[in-house]
């Protein structure tokens, strides 16, 4: 039997990792989101935190829900169900209501365009396709060597730099270190950064590593302006996917918006396999 409740916060977080876990073992290639992702997400204070979202169980735990994650006055909304589990028109129209009322700035929904179902409900609920990003796959037997550092800097991860102040705190705020603490998958040995000889933070990328569905994500990879074009994010990729390896994980995924970043990805081995649009509601006020 299926039961629906609300969650809101860490319980939330908590059932939305174990959802999206479940989703990609029944779907190895399907499907958006892995845990780690809405843990990502977890990274910063959102006004969405404290919003309460539905999820249905069955005896096993999660089988549908509906992810959250705001972004000023506009929010990111997915309805996620495991397949067979629960009509998809079910989660869709609860996902509806949850943008509707919590999105004064808009809502988007993101699709796979593999997806029919979903891409035929945000086209009968009226939503406008706007962005696209692409996601790649790499098979950890298959990925190349670590790529050496430019002459000048060093690779370090996060239980090497207990002290020093977090690469992401300029953009994530200062609860980033706690938060990401309070996430299941976070590793401070998978929280990589490439730094100069000076000392100065050339950049940085975070490799999640989920060992119940083996599926490890690149989330995210920024190499700053001062630094860029020095091999820097193939450094970082590839360490990073080493790392991933050690730890069992047999594929792994990146998603990227920018033909660089593409080009960078499939230069170390990802191969894109997916295209994703977001569907926005233009309804809204701003």
């Amino acid at each position: 039997m299926v039961t629906k409740i609300r969650a809101s916060g860490l319980e939330a977080l908590e059932l939305s990792s174990l959802l999206l876990q479940r989703r990609r073992l029944a779907d190895p290639d399907g499907g958006l989101w892995e845990a780690a992702d809405v843990q990502w997400w977890w990274r910063k204070p959102s006004r969405s935190d404290d919003v309460e979202r539905p999820f249905w169980l069955d005896d096993d735990g999660p089988v549908a829900g509906v992810l959250i994650s705001a972004d000023g006055d506009g929010c990111q909304i997915d309805p996620i169900v495991v397949p067979g589990a629960l009509p998809i028109e079910t989660v869709f129209a609860a996902a509806l209501e949850i943008g509707q009322a919590h999105a004064p700035g808009g809502f988007e929904i993101p699709v796979d365009d593999h997806d029919t179902a979903l891409r035929r409900l945000v086209a009968d609920a009226g939503l406008t396709a706007g962005y696209t990003d692409s996601t790649a796959w790499l098979r950890a037997d298959e990925r190349g060597e670590v790529r050496a550092p430019a002459d000048g800097f060093t690779v370090v991860d996060r239980s090497q730099r207990t002290e020093a102040q977090h690469p992401l705190l300029k953009r994530a705020g200062e609860g980033v270190v706690q938060r990401l603490g309070q996430c299941t998958l976070y590793d401070p040995e998978l929280d990589l950064a490439v730094e100069s000889a000076d000392g100065q933070t050339a950049g940085y990328a975070l490799f999640w590593a989920d060992p119940a569905t083996l599926v490890g994500l690149v989330e995210p990879v920024r190499v700053e302006d001062d630094f860029q074009r020095r091999g820097l994010a193939s450094t970082l990729v590839t360490a990073g996917v080493a790392r991933l390896a050690a730890r069992g994980m047999e594929r792994i995924k990146i998603s990227f918006g920018s033909e660089a970043a593409g080009a960078t990805y499939r230069g170390v081995g990802f191969v894109p396999t997916s295209t994703t649009t977001w569907y926005g509601d233009t309804s809204a006020t701003p």
